[in-house]
């Protein structure tokens, strides 16, 4: 529940516990996370504000301009008023940043569908505006009189990364503009600019149009009812079968290339479904697949009869593996198949981040034993291993008939990443 004194103050109330669950799910809600870890010099007082938000205890969250505040209760139950501060942007800064937004409808419509696109960021970055805190932006009060970051204002910046997956106005709101008043004024200025247009040299010769003018509509988008959705895709068809009384060619295999064009048409379904629900300007060239890549690809499409034993034969694994990395493939694609099939050595500032990681994911009487062999750390007497991907997300893996299997897609926490694990084995039992 939310409650809104004037524009300038959201009262959160308190959030239920999260045993189990990782916080910050979304990009926005990660880069606020990565602040705080950044700018705190203990990590232990990190893993136990983690601690204390899993447990609820942080109370109802107040967010004003500059500021959140909250009471969060420590261990042995007494209660500190902590407050986290990040500076407001100027005057000027909010200018640009309307102007920006009224340029680019598409940014609006994002954050009304309360969602915070990587290209908002960007382009008030480019205008000199950082919407999100970086080291040492978020700096820290409370009433135990800690100096650095604490238990309890790492408690309430956790639960706030929470109230961020929800609703990206609250990071605006801190920033210095509340909800209301923002869109008011994006209204307005998006209104202004579609009559400040000029008018065509013949506009005098032509009759005034009935109804709305279509740039003030648009420039009133917000108010405006949404549009209907997207009719609904129509799943791929079956292409035409090849069975014609007139014989293959040499080297030709009806059967392979009928597989073949069936799994190309439900491929351009696939990114046409992509395209049509996703900002063009956010589309990515896709890395173009290996050979042994793309036999998992199409293994992944249910071959059947001599394509699939062929498919076994070019892959260069066995039954079993290939059967393996087309789970993998369906789980996660190109980067879950590295993932399996790929062990690195962690060093550097990519092994300190997986430590502490690790030693953060559990209390001491909950963490489990883990070996550590390159990337994958096995859980001891358990059928259980994480393994880090290039990209710092864990992947969960479960010993099956004697070979590591996916259990799950990737997390940034490692604790949830292990909870698949077991949640799988639950599941197979």
């Amino acid at each position: 529940m939310t409650r809104y004194d004037g524009d300038s103050e959201r009262t959160f109330a308190a959030l239920p516990p999260a045993h189990g669950k990782g916080f910050a799910l979304t990009w926005w809600g990660q880069a606020w996370l990565k602040a705080l870890e950044e700018t705190a010099l203990d990590l232990s007082q990190l893993k136990a504000g983690r601690r204390l938000a899993r447990a609820g205890a942080v109370g109802a969250v107040s967010v004003r301009p500059g500021r959140i505040t909250a009471l969060v209760r420590g261990r042995d139950r007494t209660a500190h008023r902590a407050d986290v501060l990040l500076e407001e942007l100027t005057g000027d800064q909010w200018d640009r940043f309307l102007e920006m937004a009224v340029e680019r409808a598409g940014h609006v419509a994002a954050l009304l569908d309360r969602e915070m696109p990587p290209h908002l960021v960007e382009d008030a970055a480019a205008t000199g505006i950082e919407l999100l805190p970086g080291m040492g932006d978020l700096e820290p009060q409370c009433g135990c009189e800690a100096w650095d970051h604490c238990a309890h204002t790492a408690a309430l910046c956790y639960q706030v990364a929470r109230l961020l997956d929800q609703d990206p106005f609250v990071l605006l709101l801190m920033r210095g503009r509340g909800e209301r008043g923002l869109l008011n004024e994006l209204q307005a200025r998006s209104t202004a600019t579609a009559k400040s247009r000029p008018e065509p040299s013949d506009a005098s010769a032509r009759p005034e149009p009935e109804g709305v003018d279509a740039a003030e509509a648009y420039g009133m988008g917000d108010i405006l009812p949404p549009l209907p959705a997207l009719p609904e895709l129509p799943k791929p068809g079956t292409p035409p079968s090849l069975d014609t009384e007139t014989p293959a060619g040499p080297g030709v295999d009806p059967g392979a290339l009928e597989f073949l064009a069936a799994c190309t048409a439900v491929e351009a379904h696939r990114l046409l479904a992509e395209a049509l629900r996703t900002d063009p300007e956010q589309h990515l060239t896709g890395t173009e697949l290996r050979l042994d890549q793309d036999v998992v690809r199409l293994a992944a499409g249910s071959p059947v009869g001599g394509v699939a034993e062929r498919l076994v034969d070019g892959s260069g694994r066995s039954r079993e593996g290939l059967a393996t990395a087309v789970r993998a493939w369906r789980i996660g694609g190109a980067a879950a198949l590295a993932v399996l099939d790929e062990e690195w050595t962690v060093e550097g500032e990519t092994l300190a981040r997986a430590r502490a990681a690790l030693e953060s994911a559990w209390d001491a009487d909950d963490r489990p034993a883990l070996r550590a062999k390159g990337n994958r750390w096995t859980v001891v007497g358990a059928p259980g291993q994480l393994r880090l991907g290039r990209d710092g997300r864990w992947w969960p893996y479960r010993k099956e008939r004697g070979r590591w299997a996916p259990a799950g897609g990737p997390t940034q926490d490692p604790g949830t990443a292990l909870a698949a694990v077991r949640l799988a084995g639950e599941e197979q039992a």
